[in-house]
């Protein structure tokens, strides 16, 4: 998500579909590109990894927003977010990145209104499911904008249809739910989990203990 986040404030995607069509350097560029310092990336839901990607967003010098009804005002400080409405998230943000967690009550949640108000030339990253989106609708924006991309790991159904026009819009980009533990990442996983029990066994403090606390953030 970090490098997809860097790669839109350079331009990369829209320059890439650019390029395809004009074969020229400067033309495909002919574009304001924000570049990362200051830009707006807003995130929606503040779980565990959207917390991470906070942290690491600070450090290239974005402005980070957040969408959560869990959302203290004790929390975005600590997180260093500012908490704005999801309206407001979709008008602001350069980048929108969804980390909602798959509920009913968040199922088609991101719709035709939201889309069409995203910024000239912003990304939508969706890592968090796609039940989420409604795709018809998003589909029709990413129709009407061709400036807008929309980065897609998780859809609704997983795999599209095969006659969805996903498969085909130029500024839609489509990974085959990537995200997760693969590799050697396996076995650190697995350690992480051996030290959590150790820590355990022995009366020490969890670091990623899951409490009823910490369920109630994440929607």
């Amino acid at each position: 998500m970090l490098s997809q986040i860097l790669l839109t404030c350079r331009g990369y995607f829209r320059s890439v579909r650019q390029y395809q069509t004009t074969h020229d350097v400067a033309a495909a560029k002919a574009f304001w590109r924000s570049g990362a310092a200051g830009e707006h990336v807003g995130l929606i839901g503040t779980g565990w990894i959207a917390q991470r990607l906070a942290a690491h967003l600070h450090a290239f010098g974005f402005r980070v927003l957040a969408a959560d009804p869990y959302l203290t005002a004790e929390k975005a400080r600590r997180l260093g977010v500012e908490a704005v409405s999801l309206d407001d998230l979709f008008r602001w943000s350069y980048i929108v990145s969804n980390h909602v967690p798959d509920l009913p009550s968040t199922k088609g949640l991101l719709g035709s209104a939201l889309f069409q108000s995203m910024r000239d030339g912003a990304t939508f990253i969706n890592s968090g499911r796609g039940a989420q989106v409604i795709e018809s609708e998003l589909v029709a924006v990413m129709r009407q904008r061709p400036d807008l991309t929309a980065l897609l790991d998780v859809t609704f159904p997983e795999p599209p249809l095969p006659d969805s026009p996903l498969w085909t819009l130029p500024n839609v980009v489509m990974s085959p739910h990537v995200g997760g533990t693969i590799g050697d990442e396996v076995t650190r996983l697995a350690d992480c989990a051996i030290e959590e029990f150790v820590a355990w066994d022995a009366g020490n403090p969890l670091r990623y203990q899951v409490t009823s606390a910490v369920l109630e953030t994440m929607g």
